[in-house]
């Protein structure tokens, strides 16, 4: 993957029970020019046959099932999937223009690390958003400007667009870690994927930009959004992503700090080593480990416990030759004969 004026640009699609959605949605992606690398389609589960429409509509695409439940994992599996050096996050419902697919595209040429749709900058709107939904869109805004030093006008909204090389700073849970025993998500695993990505884009320090978007009403179907309930949730979302940042940043100056500490006057600086954590041997069923059984290695019982256990000693270094060694010994052999001869006259 790598930055260039034409980059290779990958769609991924979260979906559930979007099956008539898809047949308006797929169409008018692949008709976007210029063209797009690859179109991934992320199921969860559907049962009105969302991965057999697509494949009817649209047979290029290509269809995934997510390894967890919720959206923040259906788009981490559409990540990883993704061979694009451009990877551009877009809802299945119809709410979003895959004409505009291309200004995002450009604005990371123009050098952005992060594309960020809004619809309340000059060009963008929503013919969808409520009063209620607008208000609480406008105080979460506020919030995460005041705990990231960010200017965002539409934290809430999920189109967006990336460099993929920017992957590994999003560090989302693992596509195939286990899904928790008790049936509860994975932290990012849930709808607050968007503003879990917007804080640890803007604790990285890289360069977003705004693109105006406008927001159509879904073509078929029920909305999935709980103004309160998701309204809560980014809230302590934002207030879990500035702890993480503040112990980042924490981490990051005692690493710093150790570094010159280590690193002399005007010298290269040095990076603290880290302490590699040993794994446990594996054990067979006779108890030996690595060599050792029933509290013996190599045949030889360990020593009583509390007993210092005895360090080899160093092999000895062979002598240097001294070339005033011999001199020095005769120096010292003649004055003693002239101190012996003078005591017996």
């Amino acid at each position: 993957m790598q930055r260039n004026g034409n980059p290779r640009v990958s769609v991924v699609v979260p979906t559930r029970n979007e099956a008539r959605n898809l047949e308006v949605v797929l169409p008018a992606i692949a008709a976007v020019r210029p063209a797009v690398h690859e179109i991934i389609i992320v199921d969860g589960n559907s049962v009105d046959g969302t991965i057999e429409t697509a494949q009817r509509v649209l047979p290029w695409v290509k269809t995934i099932s997510q390894t967890r439940k919720g959206k923040g994992n259906a788009m981490a599996c559409g990540f990883a999937a993704a061979t694009g050096d451009v990877i551009v996050m877009f809802d299945a419902d119809g709410s979003a223009d895959p004409a505009e697919i291309p200004a995002f595209v450009r604005a990371l040429i123009d050098g952005a690390d992060f594309a960020k749709g809004s619809r309340f900058v000059r060009g963008g709107g929503s013919d969808d958003i409520t009063l209620l939904r607008k208000s609480g869109n406008a105080g979460l805004n506020g919030v995460a400007n005041a705990l990231f030093g960010t200017s965002y006008t539409d934290l809430c909204y999920g189109y967006n667009a990336f460099w993929a090389d920017i992957l590994p700073v999003l560090d989302l849970p693992p596509i195939d870690t286990p899904a928790p025993a008790d049936g509860s998500m994975l932290w990012g695993d849930g709808f607050e994927i968007e503003t879990v990505l917007n804080c640890r884009v803007a604790a990285a320090g890289l360069k977003i930009t705004e693109v105006p978007s406008m927001e159509r009403e879904r073509i078929f179907g029920q909305t999935n959004l709980r103004t309160f309930a998701d309204g809560t949730r980014v809230l302590r979302t934002l207030a879990a992503e500035r702890r993480r940042a503040s112990r980042r940043r924490a981490e990051r100056v005692q690493v710093e700090e150790q570094s010159r500490a280590l690193t002399p006057v005007g010298g290269i600086p040095v990076v603290p080593p880290v302490q590699p954590q040993m794994p446990t041997p594996p054990s067979s069923p006779n108890g030996e480990v690595n060599g050792q059984v029933n509290g013996q290695v190599n045949g030889h019982s360990d020593p009583p416990a509390g007993r210092p256990v005895p360090q080899p000693r160093p092999a000895a270094a062979e002598p240097q030759p001294r070339v005033e060694g011999p001199v020095r010994e005769a120096r010292d052999g003649v004055s003693l004969r002239l101190a012996l001869e003078e005591e017996a006259s």
